[in-house]
């Protein structure tokens, strides 16, 4: 009888091996499918909520500072964003560069450091995307004799182009900039920036002056680089971004020279911002041009942005709700 006892418990014991093979195999197989199911639960979850937060297309504000932005304090009140030895030109490429990493960055707009917003931000996005076009002053050079001639078999000189480098470019523009290997090198190579006029009484002043030849890249090259392009038909031919350069009637001598007017603190009103929205035209003299502004096929103000502003000037616009944020 043991022998046979025994004989039977061996025979079912393949079977309780066999059957608890099956019921881990079951059980691993509902934790994983378990686990799926979580996984693509959370994905669903953030695919949506990225959805949500980036259908929207956006505009990539680039800042050209020396180190900090002393109107920090209006840039903040107008979007609240965390701010993050090369050329003008290299440091403008690297911003972009980075910029374009974002998909959803559409246009991309170059602010000086002393720059202010006129408006809010929503009137702002609206003017900017309402039109597929960059925003480039862009203008035919032919007074300054900034164009070095050793450019001319890759630049020919019709394709000279002068203007604001306070830029809004869309997304196709702004890759041409960033993947250019041509124009760039020409303006390394032939467009050194050396010393203006208003420089010279702090060294000896040079005996040949017309040896003394300065491009100003960053004035020129991406005004260029698109017309060299064949792609002046794409852009608006106009900066949004103010700046005086009328000095005549300026008493202060601080305001005569190379650069345009700062405005300080007593300079800072609203009449002054009304002064600069209600302009609604530009003249370009060197091409007998007449640029008048639109917006959706209406006539609108040119300007979004202006500069020079001091940060005590900056003080006094929020303090008095001068600016519109």
């Amino acid at each position: 009888m043991k022998t046979a006892r025994k004989i039977a418990h061996q025979q079912k014991q393949p079977y309780y091996k066999w059957k608890r093979k099956i019921f881990a195999v079951l059980l691993m197989s509902l934790c994983f499918g378990f686990l799926l199911l979580i996984m693509q639960s959370q994905y669903n979850r953030i695919t949506t909520l990225t959805s949500m937060h980036a259908q929207k297309p956006k505009i990539a504000f680039l800042f050209i500072a020396r180190n900090r932005l002393p109107l920090d304090i209006v840039w903040d009140a107008f979007f609240q964003v965390d701010w993050g030895e090369a050329s003008m030109i290299e440091a403008e490429r690297i911003l972009l560069r980075h910029a374009l990493e974002d998909a959803y960055n559409q246009r991309f707009v170059f602010l000086s450091d002393s720059c202010i917003p006129l408006y809010n931000f929503n009137y702002i996005y609206d003017y900017i995307m309402s039109t597929s076009t960059s925003f480039i002053d862009s203008f035919a050079d032919t007074k300054e004799g900034r164009y070095n001639p050793l450019m001319a078999p890759v630049i020919p000189v019709q394709n000279w182009r002068k203007g604001s480098q306070w830029v809004v470019l869309t997304r196709k523009h702004a890759e041409v900039v960033v993947n250019d290997n041509i124009v760039f090198p020409m303006f390394q190579w032939h467009c050194k920036r050396k010393s203006l006029p208003e420089f010279w009484r702090d060294q000896p002043f040079p005996a040949d002056t017309s040896k003394e030849h300065n491009c100003i890249p960053d004035e020129h090259y991406v005004q260029t680089l698109l017309a060299q392009e064949g792609l002046e038909e794409e852009i608006t031919r106009r900066s949004l971004t103010h700046s005086s350069w009328d000095l005549s009637s300026s008493k202060d001598r601080e305001r005569r020279g190379w650069h345009p007017v700062t405005y300080k603190y007593s300079d800072a009103t609203s009449m002054l911002l009304q002064s600069i929205k209600e302009i609604d035209n530009i003249y370009y003299e060197t091409e007998h041009r007449r640029e008048w502004c639109s917006r959706k096929g209406k006539p609108s103000a040119c300007f979004l942005f202006a500069r020079k502003f001091t940060r005590p000037a900056a003080l006094r616009l929020l303090d008095t709700s001068a600016l519109e944020l």
